[in-house]
C-alpha cells in the first residue's frame, strides 16, 4: 500500500459518523454523586493511607539522543515532519517502507530487521497482538494520549488503547479517469468486468486482503466469506480481468494516476486526493457494493531495541499540530482531536477525503477473516498473482 490521507471543520460530523464505525461502543458505570444519601466513610489513618496510595506513574521518557527505526507504508509521512522531529528531539530517524500488512507481518515474524515503530492497519493489529508481536506499551496513557479523539478509544482491535496509538484512516475505493473509462465508475463490478475501455491501463494494489475483499463484493459476496462457492466465481472473475491488468502494485500508485500512465486504478482515498492534484480529470468512486474503511495505526514491535525513543515518536506524533501536518502530506484524516486546525483547507473540500453521508454508509471496516477464509483468500492470490 501507499496509503496518504486528511479532513476538516465543517465535516466533522461526517468524519465523526465515519469514525464510529470503526469501534465497539464502551458501556461505563454511574458514579453515586457526593451527599446523595451515602454515609461517607471515615478517613484511614496515615499509615493506612500511605500502603494504599496508587504507586507514582513511571515518568515518561525525555529525548537523549540516539536513533528510531521507523517502517511505514511508501510515501506515508511527511519528510519535514520528520526532520523537525529529528531537531527537536535530537532523535535520528531511520525509514524503511512496506507495501502491504502482509509484508510487514511477514518480516516481523521473519526476525529480519529491528524496528522501534511500525505502521500496521486494524485488522492486522488484532492478528499481531494474538500472536504476541507487540509490546503493550499503553499510548493512551501518554501525555498526548488525552488528544485521541473518544471514537478512536475503544476499537475492535486494540480496546482502550493499550498497543497502539491512531495514525491516518479512509477507504478502498477505485479512482478513474471517466474519458477513458467510457463513463462513471459506480462499482465494483465496473472495476473488474472484462473488456474494459481502460483495458492495458487498469491498475490494482498489490494488497491480497483488498484486491479479494472487493472481487467478493462484486460476485454478490461478502468479505470473509467461508463459502467455496463463493471463491470459484471470484477465481473466475480475476482469470477473466487479469489480462487487463497492467500492473499490481500498492507503490507508486499517485504517480501513474496523475501522469495518465494508469487509466483506472483502486486507490485509497488519501492517495487519490494527491493525484487529483496533479490531473484535475480523476474521479473517486465509492462502489455501490460497499468499501473497506480501515485504520492504521502507530505500534512498537516486540524486542524493540529504542522503546524509550519509540514512546517519545509516537506521543510527539499525537500533537494535534505535528499530526495535522502529515495530514497535509498525506492527505487522510486522523484520529487525534485538535489537528484539525492545522488541515490545509483544499482537503476539506474533497468528496473523497470528507465523505457525503451516502458515501460514508458504504464504507465499512472489516475485521480480520477466520482461518478458513485466511487460507481461502491465500489460494485465490496465489492463482491470481501467477
Amino acid at each position: 500500500m501507499t496509503r496518504m490521507k486528511t479532513r476538516r471543520g465543517f465535516a466533522a460530523a461526517v468524519a465523526l459518523s465515519a469514525a464510529s464505525m470503526l469501534v465497539l461502543a464502551g458501556c461505563g458505570g454511574e458514579a453515586t454523586p457526593a451527599g446523595a444519601g451515602a454515609s461517607e466513610p471515615a478517613a484511614p489513618a496515615a499509615s493506612e493511607a500511605a500502603a494504599s496510595a496508587p504507586a507514582a506513574a513511571a515518568e515518561f521518557p525525555t529525548p537523549n539522543g540516539g536513533e528510531l527505526n521507523l517502517y511505514n507504508w511508501t510515501d506515508y509521512i511527511s519528510p519535514e515532519v520528520l526532520k523537525r522531529f529529528e531537531t527537536e528531539t535530537g532523535i535520528k530517524v531511520n525509514l524503511d517502507n512496506f507495501d502491504s500488512n502482509e509484508t510487514l507481518l511477514a518480516k516481523l515474524q521473519a526476525g529480519g530487521a529491528n524496528y522501534d515503530v511500525i505502521v500496521p492497519s486494524d485488522y492486522m493489529v488484532a492478528q499481531m497482538i494474538e500472536l504476541g508481536l507487540l509490546d503493550e506499551v499503553d499510548p493512551a496513557s501518554f501525555p498526548n494520549g488525552k488528544n485521541i479523539k473518544p471514537a478512536f478509544l475503544d476499537v475492535y482491535f486494540d480496546q482502550g488503547r493499550k498497543y497502539t496509538a491512531p495514525y491516518m484512516y479512509g477507504t478502498t475505493g477505485i479512482a478513474y479517469d471517466p474519458s477513458k473509462t467510457g463513463g462513471p465508475i459506480t462499482s465494483w463490478a465496473d472495476f473488474f468486468a472484462p473488456d474494459s475501455p481502460a483495458a492495458g491501463k487498469i491498475g490494482t494494489l498489490n494488497d491480497q486482503v483488498e484486491v479479494i475483499h472487493a472481487a467478493l463484493r462484486a460476485v454478490g459476496a461478502q468479505p470473509c466469506s467461508t463459502d467455496k462457492a463463493d471463491y470459484v466465481k471470484v477465481e473466475k472473475l480475476l482469470a477473466g480481468w487479469k489480462p487487463e491488468v497492467a500492473v499490481i502494485n500498492s507503490d507508486g500508485v499517485i504517480g501513474r494516476m496523475a501522469s495518465g500512465e494508469q487509466s483506472m486504478h483502486m486507490m485509497w482515498n488519501g492517495a487519490f486526493h494527491r493525484a487529483k492534484a496533479d490531473n484535475p480529470a480523476l474521479e473517486y468512486a465509492f462502489p455501490a457494493e460497499g468499501l473497506n474503511l480501515w485504520q492504521d495505526n502507530f505500534a512498537v514491535p516486540v524486542g524493540a531495541q529504542n522503546i524509550d525513543n519509540a514512546k517519545i515518536f509516537i506521543n510527539w506524533m499525537m500533537d494535534p499540530a505535528n499530526i495535522g501536518e502529515a495530514t497535509n502530506f498525506v492527505g487522510y484524516d486522523n484520529g487525534i482531536t485538535g489537528s484539525d486546525a492545522f488541515m490545509q483547507a483544499d482537503i476539506a473540500g474533497d468528496p473523497a477525503v470528507i465523505m457525503s453521508p451516502e458515501n460514508a454508509a458504504l464504507a465499512k471496516p472489516t475485521p480480520g477473516c477466520s482461518v478458513d477464509a485466511i487460507d481461502l483468500y491465500d489460494q485465490v492470490w496465489t492463482t491470481f498473482k501467477k
